[in-house]
């Protein structure tokens, strides 16, 4: 027989509730932050975070800023400018995100585009199969894997073509940051 073809039911089907609601936002490497130091134009400016999660600013140079809340990064800036400004008040806004690595939902196999997306509060396997294109046509769809980094790797199984083939919200779940969704090429 061919036990091999199918690998629904080899783990269990993935919680469809997974809140995070203490998750808050941390600046990543190629974010773009608008910074506005108030009443001080001359210092306010847009930066794009660096691949070595570094940020530079007019009289205020290599601050890390990856991995760090917009809110804090904002009083390290401050700190710093006050050495040369009197009272700063520094607001930090993202303007395009890519958050940190750790936090991003990874979509790969057999997905139209694997890649990596920033993870958004409230967001669902639909909203990253929307954006990743939805499934090749060599996918196993119901044979998906989602790997879940903040509970140590464990393993769910996701029904792709039920949810987007069929229409069964049922099988909609929500996701949560870090994790892997691993999409399989059907047997035949």
């Amino acid at each position: 027989m061919l036990s091999a073809c199918g690998t629904v039911g080899q783990y269990p089907p993935a919680p469809s509730a997974a809140e995070t609601p203490d998750h808050r936002y941390k600046i990543g490497a190629l974010d773009t932050l608008n910074i506005v130091v108030w009443r001080n134009p001359e210092l306010s400016t847009v930066v794009t975070v660096r691949p070595d999660g570094r940020i530079s600013t007019p009289l205020v140079e290599d601050v890390m800023a990856a991995g760090r809340s917009p809110a804090d990064l904002s009083r390290e800036v401050e700190k710093a400018l006050a050495k040369f400004i009197r009272d700063p008040v520094v607001t930090i806004v993202v303007s395009n995100f890519q958050g940190t690595f750790s936090e991003q939902i990874r979509i790969v196999g057999e997905a139209t585009r694997p890649q990596s997306i920033p993870y958004r509060q409230g967001m669902t396997v639909l909203d990253v199969m929307i954006q990743a294109g939805g499934l090749t046509d060599f996918a196993d769809g119901n044979g998906a894997v989602l790997v879940r980094g903040s509970e140590a790797g464990k393993q769910y199984s996701v029904r792709l073509k039920d949810l987007l083939k069929r229409g069964d919200i049922s099988a909609n779940v929500q996701m949560k940051p870090g994790d892997i969704i691993i999409v399989p090429q059907s047997w035949f």
